[in-house]
């Protein structure tokens, strides 16, 4: 049976493009490839949850514009759908001085891109959101929530499922022939035939994309964010989440505190370099993967760049109060007692051949075959935006 469209993915960003490509063409045929068994089996079902409000991303960029729009739309859609979520706001704190005119540039960013009621704090005011949180100045953000986005990815999956769609797991692609009027994907089970194919595969993004492509110009370097739980009897040291001023000279957040919906408190993550795309334990290895990330030019220059920032990162991870010193930078009477171990995600970070670690959302665009290339955070917050703008590029009249 020929499908409208073919999309390789069920995370979120690839059921958000299905979703609005029925609401755009009611009637059609859309199809979505999983090579798990279930949605949101990677980066979707292991992030942290938080429904960002668009404040740190460049005015204009597709990160700030997709942000801000995916915000109302997913908004919208729990609304409608009885998703459960809570905007409970965060503060970012600066402990250091040196932080302070980046703090003023967060604040600038975030006017830029629209958000209103956001508050330059003092360290008393920071007290009154977080009072174990200390810090020499503050942002207190209103618009910043909390939410299971596996939730979310499964509410997009039943819409697709109530309109004609189809979901088959465990459906690897393994090769892409991309016709005239047509696009023949295979998989280990079988050969199906859409107008358009859409590859929104996360970690496996560039080994999709060069199916059409041998000569993509970027690779999936992962990295393994590790946290920490807070134990039942210290949550209340976090009300809500907070979070530190990050480094604009790298694309990781820094170790943060984030009430998640379901009232647990989560402390980290780091950001250790991954020896498997899809390795969640700090013992799973994948030589192929390892391979290709120590092989690929760019890697070798993120590596002379930033080899004292991994090295701390790997130290943080095996050595627990690292970890725990880092936290305290903004909550002081945090002690390792007060943690357990939590879970772990992988973030897909693309990387071009010259060792630029690609900030933005990336798509690139064919006649008949688009590729998500780079979708990093905030792209569950952003997805319904982020599928919006694909489905534009397709073209069904």
């Amino acid at each position: 049976m020929k499908n409208d469209v073919i999309i390789i993915g069920a995370g979120i960003v690839g059921l958000a493009t299905g979703v609005n490509l029925i609401e755009k063409h009611p009637g059609i045929k859309v199809l979505i490839l999983e090579k798990e068994s279930r949605v949101a089996a990677h980066q979707t079902g292991h992030n942290s949850g938080v429904i960002h409000s668009g404040i740190y991303y460049k005015p204009g960029s597709m990160k700030a514009t997709n942000c801000r729009r995916g915000y109302e739309k997913l908004i919208n859609f729990c609304n409608q759908n009885e998703i459960p979520y809570d905007l409970c706001g965060k503060v970012i704190v600066a402990t250091r001085k040196e932080e302070l005119p980046y703090l003023e540039t967060l604040y600038k960013r975030g006017a830029q891109n629209g958000l209103e009621n956001l508050e330059l704090l003092t360290p008393e005011q920071i007290r009154k959101h977080e009072p174990y949180t200390t810090g020499l100045e503050g942002i207190y953000v209103p618009q910043t929530g909390i939410i299971d986005y596996t939730t979310v990815a499964e509410k997009y999956a039943e819409f697709i499922l109530a309109h004609d769609g189809e979901i088959l797991f465990n459906h690897k692609v393994e090769s892409i022939s991309e016709k005239t009027d047509s696009v023949e994907v295979i998989t280990q089970n079988d050969v199906h035939i859409g107008g358009y194919l859409i590859s929104c595969a996360g970690l496996q993004s560039d080994k999709i994309g060069r199916l059409t492509n041998p000569q993509l110009p970027v690779k999936i370097i992962p990295f393994r964010g590790e946290y920490y739980k807070i134990k039942d009897s210290k949550k209340e040291m976090v009300k809500n989440l907070i979070y530190p001023v990050p480094d604009p000279n790298f694309p990781f957040l820094g170790v943060h505190f984030t009430r998640m919906i379901n009232g647990s408190v989560e402390a980290g993550p780091n950001a250790v370099l991954s020896f498997k795309r899809e390795g969640y334990k700090k013992t799973d290895f994948n030589l192929n993967d390892t391979l290709e990330t120590f092989t690929w030019p760019g890697f070798i220059r993120v590596a002379k760049k930033y080899w004292k920032m991994g090295m701390g990162e790997f130290y943080r991870s095996y050595y627990k109060p690292a970890f725990v010193k880092a936290l305290q930078r903004l909550l002081p009477e945090i002690t390792g007692d007060d943690l357990e171990p939590g879970g772990s995600g992988i973030r897909a970070q693309a990387c071009d051949k010259h060792g630029g670690l690609l900030d933005d959302f990336s798509i690139e665009k064919g006649r008949r075959v688009i590729h998500v290339l780079n979708a990093p955070s905030p792209a569950a917050t952003a997805s319904l935006a982020i599928g919006e703008t694909i489905a534009s590029y397709i073209d069904l009249s």
